[in-house]
């Protein structure tokens, strides 16, 4: 390759990227300005509806005849089922209080003025009709986040769809996961009032873990008999899907991974990485009933990979036990307040989700009750 086809085809690299930032930008800006229309609307509605005493025959006529005229200027798209998701988007955001404690780097990160849409001659409408704090997202998104009925539980999947740039299809899939419930029971009562403000943090090793993980992507049904080999195997047939489920950061490294200690021959079932911690992730799957014997091995792992493979540089290493069922009190017992190591169970179903807020009601109910003790 000559020197001229070398600098052509760098040059292409640098202006296509730039030309799909651009494209990116565009669709973003435009996206986002149709959820400010989406949610002004709602609230010109509404506005309407207080003054007609909201009468719900009065409010139906004129939501017919507002489609109407509308449809006949602009042409498809606003029909009365529109309309009413307008008015329900504004009813649902328009009183907001999580907003207010919100990150002040998300919201710079997220501020209208920066993708363009308080510029040119129509600001001050926008201006208007905008709530305390920015949307982020699209008008799918939002529809979807909408019909979460608990504040707190939308705000977290308002963020985290944000940070974490999650299609739609893959808010769908954490919201029905019920990835927020499973998160607050694995945290103290002010860590969880934190993911409603900030999302999903990961400062210390309890932060990664989730109980249950979810794990019905990889196609085993609940009530067949399958192997801790056939769970491995589906797992890294999946494996963006399960490094997706174990949350942020994690790099997948090795299955199966042998180390010798005293002229034996161990295997870990799999090696991750979290690059957030900094620190090897190692994860033993199984499928029968954890014991102190399978918590021992674990230890000893990490206790391993702690003296022989991480760099000074690096966290101390976590050990995860990922079982079909977990003893918490023979955890407690068999491990050391300080160990690294921790048992979470998987499911190969999604989790019944009011049996969740149930337990999350029980478990704050108890955190209270030893306050007051």
């Amino acid at each position: 390759m000559n020197e001229i086809q070398i600098r052509e085809d760098a040059l292409y690299e640098r202006v296509s990227q730039l030309i799909e930032i651009a494209r990116k930008r565009v669709k973003t800006t435009i996206d986002i300005t149709m959820v400010y229309t989406y949610y002004g609307i709602g609230k010109y509605i509404v506005d309407d509806e207080q003054q007609g005493k909201e009468r719900a025959e009065y409010g139906a006529q004129v939501l017919k005849g507002l489609s109407v005229k509308l449809t006949k200027r602009f042409g498809a798209g606003w029909s009365v089922e529109t309309l009413k998701k307008c008015r329900f988007f504004f009813k649902t955001y328009c009183d907001s209080t999580i907003g207010s404690t919100v990150s002040t780097k998300f919201v710079a990160q997220s501020n209208p003025d920066k993708l363009g849409l308080q510029c040119g001659p129509n600001s001050e409408i926008i201006t208007e009709i905008g709530p305390n704090r920015p949307f982020t997202l699209s008008w799918s998104h939002y529809l979807v986040l909408m019909r979460i009925k608990d504040e707190e539980e939308r705000r977290f999947y308002e963020i985290e769809s944000y940070k974490r740039d999650w299609s739609v299809r893959q808010l769908k899939r954490e919201y029905g996961s019920s990835l927020y419930e499973r998160l607050a029971l694995s945290r103290d009562k002010d860590e969880v009032m934190r993911l409603s403000t900030e999302g999903q943090t990961i400062e210390k090793p309890q932060d990664i873990i989730k109980d249950p993980l979810a794990l019905e992507f990889i196609g085993i049904k609940p009530d067949s008999i399958y192997s801790e080999t056939s769970l491995e195997n589906a797992i890294i047939n999946k494996m963006q899907m399960f490094l997706l489920e174990m949350g942020k950061g994690f790099l997948f490294e090795a299955r199966q991974k042998r180390f010798t200690f005293n002229e034996k021959h161990f295997f870990v079932d799999l090696v991750l990485y979290n690059r957030l911690l900094q620190c090897y992730v190692l994860v033993d799957l199984k499928t029968d009933e954890l014991s102190h014997q399978d918590l021992g091995q674990m230890q000893m792992y990490v206790n391993y990979y702690d003296r022989y493979v991480k760099e000074d540089f690096e966290k101390p290493t976590i050990g995860i036990l990922l079982c079909k069922d977990k003893d918490d009190a023979l955890v407690e017992l068999t491990l050391p307040q300080d160990a690294n190591v921790y048992a979470t169970a998987y499911q190969l179903y999604i989790p019944d989700k009011k049996l969740l807020q149930a337990k999350i009601k029980e478990w704050i109910d108890e955190f209270e009750d030893k306050e007051q003790e």
